[in-house]
């Protein structure tokens, strides 16, 4: 495919993939979006391939996640060289990582996420689960930033890219911890559960349900912080890239917010945000874009954060 057809394509995976991400993308300049669409895309495919789900939906176990990671290195591996991967997702990596100069070290990061899973792994304590959540996320937000045109040497507003990954990381395991269970999963540090005396084979058990929930809400507190330091790098971005940044930090962290108040019922659906609701943090983005060099221009970051620095 040439270039223009796999940014249509990226396009067409990011509307599909993610609402919320696709309208937070229309904000950035058009160079600037092709090139988000263009990373998101070998992202979403990543993801799809480990999991075994379509476009982000109907995740179910798979039987072969090793010979499913060897994929996606091979194919990464050709894209990065230049050659033609078999896949526009993959194809996509090439073109945007040749363009923006994105260090290789921070695409095979991403991999290690899936490599993690893949081996099943999970976390032991609260540490454990952000380093991950830095390998599925966090990198990516480094990504983006290398595709917003941040310095690299911008080591600050490197860390707040990073912090905005790990939040919505956090958001889509509070979100999720139904889901997971039904599929076998569980990113509950192993620690939260023993201190609440629940039997990590026995999530969908009636009498965990309100420990289950209480963690839900501790990993949105957590999301909240991590897209409250995040904000303190926009002042380094363009405004339309800043206002892109501000809408989807927004939008997700409006998610997390709506777990920590469904409570238990958030164990059972998944919490969604409209499209009004969507529209509103447009606006609000907007605003605080333009004032974003007087609103965050203070480093926010707690002692108590982890970072990228840490792992």
């Amino acid at each position: 495919m040439k270039r223009a057809e796999l940014v249509e394509h990226a396009r067409e995976t990011i509307a599909r993939g993610s609402y919320s991400f696709a309208m937070a993308s229309k904000l950035f300049d058009r160079k600037t979006r092709e090139r988000v669409w263009l990373l998101y895309a070998w992202c979403r495919r990543c993801d799809d391939l480990a999991d075994g789900q379509e476009l982000g939906h109907d995740m179910q176990a798979v039987a072969d996640p090793m010979a499913r990671l060897e994929e996606i290195r091979a194919r990464t591996a050709r894209a990065l060289a230049g050659e033609p991967a078999g896949d526009p997702c993959f194809d996509a990596l090439g073109i945007v990582a040749a363009e923006c100069a994105i260090p290789h070290r921070y695409i095979e990061d991403h991999i290690a996420g899936f490599a993690l899973d893949a081996e099943g792994w999970v976390p032991e304590t609260e540490t454990d689960l952000l380093r991950y959540c830095y390998h599925v996320a966090g990198v990516v937000g480094i990504m983006m930033a290398h595709v917003m045109g941040v310095d690299p040497a911008d080591k600050r507003t490197m860390n707040r890219a990073c912090d905005l990954g790990l939040a919505f990381q956090l958001s889509n395991i509070a979100r999720d911890i139904g889901e997971d269970a039904f599929n076998g999963r569980c990113y509950l540090p192993r620690r939260w559960l023993a201190d609440a005396n629940v039997d990590p084979t026995a999530l969908e058990q009636q009498s965990n349900r309100p420990a289950l929930a209480a963690m839900a809400g501790r990993l949105a507190d957590m999301a909240q912080l991590y897209e409250a330091s995040a904000r303190r790098g926009t002042p380094a971005l363009p405004f339309r890239s800043a206002w892109a940044v501000l809408a989807a930090a927004g939008i997700y962290g409006a998610i997390a917010r709506k777990v920590r108040e469904a409570g238990e019922e958030a164990l059972d659906s998944r919490q969604v945000t409209t499209r009004t609701e969507k529209m509103r943090w447009l606006i609000r983005a907007f605003y605080q874009a333009r004032g974003r060099k007087r609103l965050f221009r203070d480093e926010p970051r707690s002692d108590v954060l982890w970072s990228r620095h840490d792992r």
